[in-house]
């Protein structure tokens, strides 16, 4: 009875042609029928196992099957680098699991689909479908949370994220960037996670990532001392990371402000930004130092639009791992880009720069700006916002040529 229906089964794959044995002087010798373009030969041994040729030469195992009216095929690889018996015994593996109900070419459909499925791959997907509906600034932000900081969890199937894996990922952010950036991964993450969901992709333990303790934030209030700027001026090298920290350094700008900046915003002796550049909204003028023109002078090139990066795109990138490296030349207490800004305010003031003044030169609005002060008070203080950024940048300068103390 069972030969029968094996003989049935063989008889839907074999057009007419019969069975026979596969052997392997037959697999190197066979060749196509008379007037054929594409043939396969069955084995009388496995049902729907068989060997195919193609009208341009080449030769391949399959094993074909049906589930209800629907054929289903899988190829199990050339006959010219996969031996004949493992093709054989893999065709037996697929024969037993079409006689217990089971669908291989579905199964093989569903782990191709998983393994396209990676955290990495969907994240760039998620990336493209969302860059519009962020201002440039926080598509930087939530590019590096989820490109850098995220890395390790790229190669993973979205569907094998598990919520350990996501408290160890914040965990270490955490240690090497602080809570502040910790907690701005996780938020990018659950977002990402929500937006997974919103894809059709089910998630065996859900959005994993909202079961993440969010951390306690500290403010912070680092203030890198005279030894400390000295280091990390002279950990940069001659290239954009390290034009763009010493700018940083001279001006108190924002990284991102910094980082994307266009010759179009940068004057003989000052830098413009526009309000749709700025974090408050407000349009911002910064006098430039000698130092600070010195630097920027470097890099003037004909045609640029950015100032800085490599592709002359959206300015410059990999910000996390060219810290790491100036962090390793420069060796001082753990310390983020943003500080250089907090330093810049703290030490302006210790030289003698008005409080007000201080805040023009960060474009803050707080203080003696805020309120109905603000709304009449519209002086811009650019004649003591220079004098301010000149001593600053003769102080830094100062320290960097400075001798090391033994």
């Amino acid at each position: 009875m069972e030969t029968r229906a094996r003989s049935r089964a063989v008889q839907v794959f074999t057009s007419g042609k019969g069975i026979m044995k596969l052997t392997l002087k037959f697999v190197t010798t066979a060749q196509l029928p008379v007037g054929k373009k594409d043939h396969v030969f069955w084995d009388d041994a496995i049902a729907g196992f068989g060997l195919r040729l193609r009208e341009g030469g080449s030769k391949t195992y399959v094993y074909r099957y049906r589930i209800g009216q629907k054929q289903r095929g899988i190829t199990l690889g050339s006959a010219t680098s996969v031996p004949l018996h493992l093709a054989r015994e893999n065709a037996g593996k697929l024969e037993a699991k079409v006689r217990l109900g089971g669908d291989p070419a579905a199964d093989k459909q569903v782990a191709r689909a998983k393994a396209e499925n990676t955290v990495g791959t969907l994240i760039k997907q998620y990336l493209d479908a969302r860059k519009d509906d962020w201002r440039p600034g926080s598509l930087r932000q939530v590019r590096r949370h989820l490109l850098h900081y995220a890395r390790p969890l790229h190669d993973l199937p979205i569907t094998a994220v598990s919520h350990r894996d996501a408290a160890v990922l914040l965990s270490g952010v955490a240690k090497n960037s602080g809570a502040v950036t910790s907690n701005r991964t996780r938020a990018s993450l659950e977002t990402f996670f929500s937006w997974v969901v919103r894809q059709g992709i089910r998630l065996p333990e859900g959005n994993i990532i909202s079961y993440t303790a969010k951390l306690k934030e500290t403010p912070r209030d680092r203030v890198l001392s005279d030894a400390e700027l000295k280091a990390v001026w002279n950990g940069c090298n001659d290239d954009d990371y390290g034009a763009c920290i010493k700018l940083l350094m001279l001006t108190g700008l924002r990284e991102a402000e910094i980082g994307a900046l266009r010759w179009e915003e940068v004057r003989d002796d000052r830098i413009e930004l526009p309000s749709a550049r700025t974090k408050n909204k407000r349009a911002h003028i910064v006098p430039l130092s000698d130092p600070a023109k010195a630097i920027l002078d470097k890099f003037r090139m004909v045609g640029r639009t950015f100032v800085f990066g490599r592709d002359d795109t959206a300015g410059f990138k990999g910000w996390g791992p060219a810290k790491q490296r100036l962090d390793d030349r420069a060796a001082i207490s753990p310390w983020v880009v943003h500080d250089l800004r907090r330093t810049v305010a703290t030490r302006m003031a210790e030289l003698g720069a008005q409080p007000h003044i201080v805040e023009a030169v960060l474009n803050h609005v707080s203080g003696h700006k805020a309120g109905v002060a603000g709304i009449y008070n519209r002086a811009t203080y650019d004649r003591e916002k220079r004098e301010a950024l000149n001593l600053w940048g003769e102080h830094v300068t100062a320290l960097a040529r400075r001798p090391s103390s033994r």
